[in-house]
């Protein structure tokens, strides 16, 4: 498993889909991940510390796992499939073993973002995905990096206000 943080949220220039970017630890290497509209709001929202009037879905989520004494031990993107992302959350209970639930890789990050918990990929994932290293693909990881440097959760803004 290679330990990722969030490192924006951003458009795909060709096709304006929401991408969610994850980077190793290092920063040598970023795994896009294409993501739903409403799914790159509600982690925009949580960047931004934007409350809304009523509880999310994954507000919900969090403060449901919380009532059970449970907390989120980490979310692992553990499986990728003709281009389809898979993932589960890792629960820990007060009392007992770990629970993995499977989940969208975008509802799994807006939770730990929601929880500050890690997010992990396997390697295999890192390996079938279209990443990008830093190191044999400079000029590629400097695009990168510019993108998620020009990014804003205010650029989700629209997609959430009028909720």
């Amino acid at each position: 498993m290679v330990e990722m943080q969030l490192g924006g949220l951003g458009f795909d220039p060709k096709n304006m889909s929401p991408i969610v970017l994850l980077r190793d630890l290092e920063e040598r290497n970023f795994l896009p991940i294409w993501i739903g509209m409403f799914e790159a709001a509600a982690i925009a929202m949580e960047l931004q510390e934007f409350k809304p009037p009523r509880p999310m879905t994954h507000d919900l989520l969090t403060k449901i796992i919380g009532l059970f004494n449970a907390k989120v031990h980490r979310i692992v993107i553990n499986e990728i499939v003709d281009n389809t992302f898979y993932s589960y959350i890792e629960l820990q209970p007060a009392q007992g073993a770990l629970i993995r639930v499977d989940a969208r890789p975008s509802d799994a990050i807006a939770v730990a973002v929601r929880t500050a918990a890690s997010i992990f990929v396997s390697e295999a994932v890192m390996l079938k995905a279209k990443m990008v290293n830093a190191e044999k693909d400079e000029e590629e990881a400097q695009k990168f990096r510019d993108f998620i440097d020009n990014i804003k959760p205010d650029d989700f803004s629209k997609y959430f206000d009028e909720r």
